[in-house]
Order: structure tokens, then sequence, then C-alpha cells
């Protein structure tokens, strides 16, 4: 049977989602977590979209494959549902800083990467003295000059759209950079930080850290509000546009549309893909990405990461 699992943890302390050879990883920790839980070797799981190092998450959502009666004798005699059963085991084997939230179980068609709609992180940003929480140090990025938030605002808007995001993103070879970026906006939460809100079909890796960089220099008044849309149009990636830190960064959500819609979504997903990647953007003369954050570059993984 396929299960859905809702996943969130603290991206500080692991090299990236993808497990890699001698380094602590989201995937890796909880692949063997469900092997304990299950009473087998450790089990492969698919996320809707690989985060890097220092990334965090609250919404990531996987997907796995289990034998149904491994999973009812898993949970034993306890009087709750197998998948409860599950989460409170899960619970009592992770790190504390990795958290199940949800196990259920869904219709094969269910895919966590190929499924989805779309995908949202934020960045959050403390700007001023009134803002500092030391409580939140590992989450939100201490920025010393204060930001114009209207004008960052403004200034997304005109990224919005289905582009060619080869200017905010990390090439590779023979993969694609077109991006449909849904929703670009920056608004000062309850407590007054600049919290930027990033919502796409899909993300090419470090392209949500490169859009706030560069929104950033136009929040100080380095660069003026045209100069996003400049960058975009230009077309290639430039040193000018600095890639935030890590630690701002949280996936925050995956939608995915109902049951009875999952098939024709993923073939819609998979067609699309396959179209960008004849259209898009490949950058053979730029070597690829080799930081340990990374992992292997496998096509099944690539084009959902923040």
């Amino acid at each position: 049977m396929r299960l859905r699992i809702d996943l969130a943890y603290d991206g500080t302390d692991f090299s990236g989602w993808a497990s890699q050879p001698g380094l602590r990883t989201v995937q890796e920790t909880v692949q063997e977590a469900l092997g304990t839980a299950l009473r087998t070797d450790p089990v492969p799981v698919t996320c809707a979209g690989r985060t890097d190092s220092g990334v965090h998450a609250r919404g990531q959502v996987l997907h796995v494959d289990v034998d149904e009666a491994v999973l009812a004798s898993s949970a034993g005699r306890s009087p709750v549902a197998p998948t409860d059963a599950l989460v409170r085991r899960l619970n009592g084997i992770l790190p504390a800083d990795v958290a199940v939230r949800a196990v259920a179980p869904v219709p094969a068609a269910f895919d966590a990467r190929f499924s989805a709609l779309w995908r949202r992180y934020a960045y959050r940003v403390s700007d001023s003295p009134a803002t500092l929480d030391p409580l939140a140090v590992r989450h939100v990025l201490r920025w010393s000059r204060p930001l114009d938030v209207p004008l960052m605002a403004r200034a997304a808007e005109t990224l919005q759209g289905r582009h060619d995001f080869a200017a905010f993103c990390k090439a590779r070879e023979g993969a694609t950079t077109i991006r449909t970026l849904e929703h670009f906006t920056w608004a000062r939460d309850e407590a007054g930080l600049a919290v930027a809100h990033v919502r796409a079909d899909a993300f090419c890796h470090s392209m949500v850290r490169a859009l706030v960089g560069c929104l950033l220099a136009v929040g100080e008044g380095r660069r003026p509000v045209e100069w996003p849309a400049a960058v975009l149009a230009a077309g290639e990636r430039t040193s000018h546009v600095a890639v935030a830190h890590a630690h701002g960064l949280v996936l925050e959500e995956v939608a995915y549309p109902a049951d009875a819609d999952l098939g024709a979504r993923n073939e819609r997903t998979r067609a699309r893909r396959r179209a960008d990647e004849v259209a898009g953007h490949a950058c053979p003369d730029i070597e690829p990405d080799t930081q340990p954050d990374e992992g292997p570059a496998d096509s099944e993984h690539e084009g959902d990461r923040g």
C-alpha cells in the first residue's frame, strides 16, 4: 500500500534532504526510522522537493510503499489504526529536529513529486532591533539595514509568471530552468519580520534564495525596483545577485489535486518537464555544482528544490 507522510524538520544540522555517504541527511534519517518502526531494512521514500543544507520544512510531503501486513504487524496491540501507530513509533525513533505530523493511505497514483500542483516557501528576515529574537536565530535571517518592503513587493510582481529563470538558478548541464512563478510577495508579519512567500510549480537549485537575495538589494536601496526584471531578462547567472543564506528558508506547503485527478496530474507534470527540457536553458560550459548539500544529480528529483 502507498502511504503519504507529512514531515517537518529543522534543517540546521542536516546536509540537506538527499542521502549522501558519510553525511547526516533528512532522507537517510527518515528511511532508517521507517525501517526500525516497521522492523525491516531502511524503507526508500520519495519527497515533494529536495531541500538544501540548512533549509527547513514545515510542510514536506513524502510517499512510501509498504506491505500492508508489515504495517499492521508493526502496530502490535495498539488500539489505534496502524497508520496512527506508525506516527507514534516514528516520532519516538526520530531525533528531535524531525517530526512526522501525519501518515495516511493514498491511492497508488499519488506521487509526492509529480502529483504536486505547487510548492510554497517562506523566507523570513529581521531588519530592525525590535524584531530580533534569539529563539529564532536558526530560522530568521538578521539584516543590518532597514528594508523597504513595499518596494520589494513591487519588484517581486515583475518576476511572476512562466519564464526561464536561468539568472536565478545554479545551472545543470541539460537541465531546464523554465519555471512558473505563480506567487511572489513581500510583507511584514505580525512580529514585524519581512517575509517573502514564493509559490511555483517547481523550483530549480537555489532559485528561491537567489530571488530573495536579489530583492534584498532592492529593499535596502542598492538597486532600483526595475533591476530584478532586468536580471531575469538577461537570462544569465551573475555574481551581482547574492544567494541568501539557507537558514531563513522554510518549505511551508505542498498542494495536491483530488484523488480522482492524480493520474492526469502526473502525466501533465511529466509532459511539461519533457517539453521544458527540450526548450529549456542548458549551460554545458558551467561545471555542475559539487557542494556537499547537493547529493547525486538525478532526473528523479531535479527541478523541485528551493
